[in-house]
Order: C-alpha cells, then sequence, then structure tokens
C-alpha cells in the first residue's frame, strides 16, 4: 500500500519533534552527571524513588547553600500513566534526621523523609502513606 504525501509529512514532523524533545531533555540530565537513588518508597498508588548526584555523595561537588539538586521518580506504571522524573530541592531537616525535598516545579509543600525510614506523604493524588526504605547508596 502506498503512503500519501500528507502521511510522509506528518510521520516525518513526528519523528523530528521527538527528536527534538529527546536532544533538549538529555543533556539537562547529563549535566548532572551520575546519579544514585538513595531513597525508595512504595504507596498504595504509586511508587518514588529519589537520586541525587554521585559528586555530591562523595564530596566532590558541595550543595549551594545547604541545597542539593536532585532527581525524584514517580512511578504511575500501576495506573497507567508512565514514570516521571522531576526536579527537586533536597536538604538536611531542622532535626538532622532526615531529608526536606521541595518539588518546586509544582509549587508542592516540602516533604520530610526520615533517613531512618518511615511513612510519608508526598502529595495528595499519588504519594499518599507511602512507606520509605531507610536512606542507602544502593
Amino acid at each position: 500500500m502506498r503512503e500519501d504525501n500528507a502521511g510522509k509529512t506528518m510521520r516525518f514532523l513526528g519523528g523530528a519533534i521527538a527528536a527534538a524533545l529527546l536532544l533538549t531533555a538529555v543533556p539537562a540530565l547529563a549535566r548532572d552527571g551520575a546519579m544514585v537513588r538513595v531513597i525508595t518508597c512504595k504507596g498504595p498508588d504509586a511508587a518514588m524513588e529519589i537520586y541525587v548526584p554521585e559528586d555530591v555523595l562523595t564530596g566532590a561537588l558541595s550543595p549551594k547553600n545547604g541545597v542539593v539538586d536532585a532527581l525524584y521518580a514517580l512511578d504511575l506504571s500501576g495506573a497507567l500513566k508512565g514514570k516521571h522524573l522531576e526536579r527537586v530541592h533536597i536538604t538536611q531537616s531542622p532535626d538532622h534526621k532526615g531529608i526536606v525535598m521541595t518539588q518546586y516545579t509544582r509549587g508542592l509543600a516540602p516533604t520530610t523523609i526520615p533517613e531512618a525510614g518511615g511513612t510519608v506523604n508526598f502529595d495528595n493524588r499519588f504519594g499518599t502513606h507511602a512507606v520509605c526504605s531507610k536512606f542507602s547508596l544502593q
């Protein structure tokens, strides 16, 4: 079966747009270097993971004013929505017994995650009653 010109054009444009999105997203993540998963959480509706740059953990890179730029993965595969990565800020909790994750791109309230693990509410849509593991370097 022969494909008409409009179909070829749409297929080309779709591929070009996908390539452009990939090329703009990959360098942004690559600038951070290797990322290490430090916390995993499992809730009734989703799974969450937090990744920090390996350079911060080794001391090669210092946090800026006590803030670490990190990634938060929200796995909504069970809800058929895929796995999303979001940039977050991580700071030490005031009592030094955990970390505070700020989802600044979505304007959500900061979430405190105990270093020893525990139950955490990330947000009211998918991240409630999540049981988080102890802070680890995988």
